[in-house]
């Protein structure tokens, strides 16, 4: 069994359909690579939810520490640039209170 991270950095967007299959190609191409190469930054993931409203995505971050958000160059590279008018967006930072919990048989 693997170990469950102690950070996670959670970003949950809703974007505008208009934009939102060159948003994808932006977010997974240049947008998470970006990220990704920052340090503090060790893996993501992206989910989505479809909805009779819309799609809802959330970006799973696995973070070495809190301090990887205040990174000079993690604050450079974040935000929506030319997207932003079509993003609405949540950002989380979580820190696990029990590190290790067995899973059950």
């Amino acid at each position: 069994m693997s170990e469950l991270p102690q950070h996670l950095m959670i970003v949950s967007v809703r974007v505008d359909a208009s934009v939102e299959a060159d948003w994808n190609r932006w977010y997974d191409d240049v947008h998470l690579p970006e990220i990704l190469a920052c340090p503090g930054f060790e893996a993501a993931c992206r989910y989505v939810s479809e909805s009779a409203d819309g799609r809802d995505y959330i970006t799973v971050y696995r973070l070495a520490s809190p301090q990887a958000i205040h990174g000079e160059e993690f604050n450079r590279r974040r935000g929506w640039y030319h997207y932003a008018p079509h993003v609405e967006a949540n950002v989380r930072l979580f820190t696990a209170t029990n590190a290790s919990m067995p899973a059950r048989s």
